[in-house]
Order: C-alpha cells, then sequence, then structure tokens
C-alpha cells in the first residue's frame, strides 16, 4: 500500500528529498506525473486512464506535506523500508489504508514510472 502524511506533520522537509519517486510535495505545490520520473506526454496508466505527464494537478495539501499515492511504491525496488517513514521525526508517514497495493503492483508501478 501507498504511504501517506498525516496532519501530525511539522513540514520539517526531512522525507522530501528522501523519496526516489518524486512523490512528495511541500504544502500547496502542484504536482505532476513527470516531476522526478522518466514519464512524458500522454502516458497510460497502469490502473485505468490516459494522462499528459506533464499536467498540473492540484495540490492535495494546503497545510502539510502529502504524499501523490499514484506515484508512491513504499520505495520498492530502491529501498527496503519506506525512506520517508525512516527519517520522519514525528512518525506521520504511515501505511494509506485506502490504496492497498501488492508488492508487485508496486514494483509494476516503479517500472512504469522509471523507465530509464
Amino acid at each position: 500500500m501507498a504511504i501517506k502524511i498525516t496532519e501530525d506533520c511539522i513540514n520539517c522537509d526531512a522525507c522530501i528529498s528522501e523519496c526516489p519517486n518524486n512523490a512528495i510535495y511541500e504544502p500547496g505545490d502542484e504536482w505532476s506525473y513527470a516531476d522526478g520520473t522518466s514519464l512524458k506526454g500522454m502516458i497510460k496508466l497502469p490502473w485505468n486512464g490516459e494522462v499528459d505527464a506533464e499536467e498540473k494537478h492540484e495540490p492535495i495539501s494546503d497545510e502539510f506535506y502529502y504524499i501523490v499515492w499514484e506515484k508512491c511504491t513504499e520505495c520498492k525496488g530502491f529501498h527496503d523500508e519506506p525512506q520517508c517513514a525512516a527519517v520522519c521525526p514525528v512518525d506521520c508517514c504511515v501505511p494509506d489504508e485506502e490504496h492497498e497495493e501488492s508488492e508487485e503492483e508496486l514494483l509494476a508501478k516503479k517500472t512504469f514510472m522509471h523507465l530509464d
């Protein structure tokens, strides 16, 4: 399952540089699939649909850092554990129960985002 950041976040910035998928954004920042990935142009999403990878999407939070679940792989294929959770001083990076995925799905998502 993906990781989410709870409202206990203190906006310390420890997690953002640790994410190999660039799935973590500052409060109020727009996000795109292309940010920090190999994705460009029109892409077919593994879970359904097609989007422009460079299209900017509304921020998920204006108050604290947030993780885009569509880009989160729990660091599978990069590290043994989610790096955001490992460095978070207030333990606010927790499993996102609304977005459960198997290890195979997470690894497939990693491959999808990082073609190079």
